[in-house]
């Protein structure tokens, strides 16, 4: 069977029942994620797709695993599935994780180019492409697919997305800046040179508005919440047109966009690539 038809077939047995033939199958699954042989979701003609199997794979980790002690010592104490250590990375591998706290668990790719600055976390299954920079405090969640040259700013957050299985995760596609305190969350997907000013809030219960073209942006039953390539995106807000809310003269958070990314805009993000 393809390694893909054991995690299926695997999936749903009771944890008894697993053996070291499945630890040494799950081994392999993880150093495929490693690679990026394997991704948690992947984009066929533009539209972005989950492969289940892989997230099946993934929460199969966390069942097979058992509770070991990784402390540092006495006074740092920490206690995770064994299946999930940290990752181990070599200085040929070109990748800069700065010292000062940061964390990468096993089981997600990292590519060439990437600067990790401390304290930073990325979690299983994510994907992060060639030249982006994770800053300070943020957060790349459980399958979460970052592109190239992206920047996450600090304290941004990036959720995870590993349950549901068919959900899609969440998607940061090329060359974009995501700025500081900003959140992605429920599968939202960010396309290609979008800028996320300071501040902005992306969930699948709020919609964007689009300034530019007078629309707003939603998630539906059958598509997750996208921001056009090239947005430029502030946090906003929008008037309650009745009922009490509008007695009270209150207002709903709404990002919105502004405009499109133009040369100044450009120009003012190039200036983080002398970081990298």
């Amino acid at each position: 069977m393809t390694l893909k038809e054991q995690i299926q077939d695997l999936f749903d047995s009771p944890p008894e029942k697993f053996t070291d033939e499945h630890r040494v199958m799950f081994n392999e699954f993880k150093k495929r994620l490693n690679s990026g042989e394997v991704r948690a979701a992947e984009e066929i003609d533009g539209q972005w797709k989950v492969n289940g199997w892989v997230k099946r794979g993934i929460l199969l980790g966390f069942r097979m695993g058992r509770i070991e002690n990784f402390s540092i010592n006495n006074q740092f104490r920490f206690y995770d599935k064994d299946t999930y250590p940290l990752r181990h990375f070599a200085g040929t591998d070109g990748i800069r994780v700065v010292p000062g706290g940061s964390s990468i668990r096993d089981g997600c790719y990292i590519a060439k180019g990437v600067t990790c600055m401390p304290p930073m976390f990325v979690n299983v299954g994510a994907y992060v492409d060639e030249g982006t920079m994770i800053d300070s405090h943020a957060l790349v969640g459980s399958c979460a697919q970052i592109g190239k040259r992206v920047h996450l700013s600090a304290a941004a957050q990036i959720g995870g997305v590993l349950e549901p299985i068919g959900e899609l995760p969440v998607i940061i596609e090329d060359d974009v800046l995501v700025g500081g305190n900003c959140g992605v969350y429920e599968g939202t997907i960010v396309r290609e040179r979008v800028v996320l000013a300071s501040g902005t809030i992306l969930t699948g219960g709020t919609p964007v508005y689009d300034l530019v073209n007078d629309r707003f942006y939603r998630k539906t039953a059958e598509a997750p919440l996208e921001i056009p390539a090239g947005a430029v995106v502030v946090a906003g807000c929008r008037a309650i047109t009745k009922g009490r809310g509008e007695e009270l003269g209150l207002s709903i958070y709404t990002p919105i966009i502004v405009k499109y990314r133009d040369e100044k805009t450009a120009a003012s993000v190039r200036l983080e690539d002398f970081l990298r």
